[in-house]
């Protein structure tokens, strides 16, 4: 193992931020109601009402791929179609369960440089065809940040909004790293997704201090109608929700939920800022949150998998993608890139 201990494979790798740990604890602390009817889960709606300034409407899920595909499903019926970049994570990695429960929606996909969907690409598809035929165009998500590890800006997302309003099609935020957006771009919540016209985010906590726990943020009440239905269904609600919901209120009470995005962030600045003074190393994407996408030898890859490295190959072989965590230390950085430099040279 690196000596810190510590990977750049996933932000998932990394363990429960104190603030959550500890309203955890606190939440065991004898008994509450159940399935939702609790003190935490009510807190922390009212906490992300407040942090959004908008009357949303907000569903705990387990899992990401949960929220992404529960969300979509209430806006696109079988017989419709989603609009996403190629490279999307409700393309790529969520083993088809935006269509599974939208009973058969189909996904199209979109070009974009640097993993982002564009208007462009969006009005192509949703013009593509109007006959019955074809799977009508119903809604399209956005991954913010992308998969390239980049960010949507309030003015890419209102270019967005302008080409969902003129075909119809509801916006979808995939927002599993919504925190390191926000923390790049330094703006309020609202500013990327409320006032952007998006109407249901998936607000990621796993990648972000959780232990487990996404947050379904309906900005659009129609929408939202019946989903509590559709997470019982789908096996979302748990019985013991408030051991979800405290973790978000204590990442929200105190605003940890963005020191930490900024702290990872801040981290991929610096590794990024190294990796682009080692020549036998090419950085592929502009890094905007808390992930950098590198092209390496095969050889050297392999090597530092010797040293105990791991990496995910997101962009394919050769091609390794190193993301930041909420607890990255300088010593992993600067042990990374020691090993790096004696890997290159080996």
């Amino acid at each position: 193992m690196p000596p810190t201990h510590q990977q750049f494979t996933s932000d998932n790798c990394s363990g429960i931020c104190p603030e959550a740990l500890a309203a955890l604890l606190e939440a065991n602390a004898g008994h509450d109601r159940s399935y939702g009817d609790d003190r935490w889960t009510a807190e922390a709606c009212e906490l992300f009402r407040a942090l959004f300034d908008a009357d949303c409407q907000v569903y705990f899920v387990l899992t990401g791929t949960a929220g992404n595909a529960l969300a979509l499903a209430s806006a696109a019926s079988s017989y419709h179609s989603i609009i996403c970049h190629r490279v999307a994570h409700v393309e790529v990695d969520e083993c088809g369960a935006p269509e599974f429960f939208s009973h058969g929606a189909k996904i199209l996909l979109a070009d974009g440089e640097d993993g982002k969907l564009t208007p462009k690409g969006i009005r192509e598809i949703a013009t593509r065809r109007a006959d019955i035929h074809y799977p009508k165009p119903r809604a399209v998500s956005v991954t913010q940040s992308t998969e390239a590890g980049t960010v949507y800006s309030p003015a890419d997302l209102l270019a967005l909004r302008t080409a969902c309003r003129d075909h119809g099609l509801a916006l979808h935020m995939d927002g599993a790293r919504f925190a390191n957006a926000v923390a790049s771009l330094g703006c309020a919540p609202r500013a990327i997704t409320a006032d952007c016209g998006v109407d249901v985010l998936v607000f990621g906590g796993s990648k972000n201090g959780l232990s487990i726990g996404e947050a379904v943020v309906f900005f659009n009440p129609a929408m939202a109608d019946e989903f509590d239905y559709r997470c019982k269904q789908a096996g979302q609600l748990l019985s013991k929700m408030r051991f979800v919901a405290s973790q978000w209120v204590g990442v929200l009470r105190d605003g940890a939920w963005l020191r930490h995005a900024r702290h990872a962030n801040d981290c991929a600045a610096e590794l990024d800022r190294q990796l682009r003074a080692i020549p036998q190393a090419t950085v592929l994407f502009p890094r905007q949150a808390n992930g950098v996408f590198v092209r390496l030898p095969p050889p050297t890859i392999a090597e530092m998998n010797r040293r105990g490295w791991r990496f995910s190959d997101t962009f394919g072989p050769g091609t390794i993608r190193l993301m930041c965590s909420w607890d990255t230390t300088p010593e992993t950085i600067a042990a990374f890139i020691t090993d790096l430099k004696a890997a290159l040279e080996a």
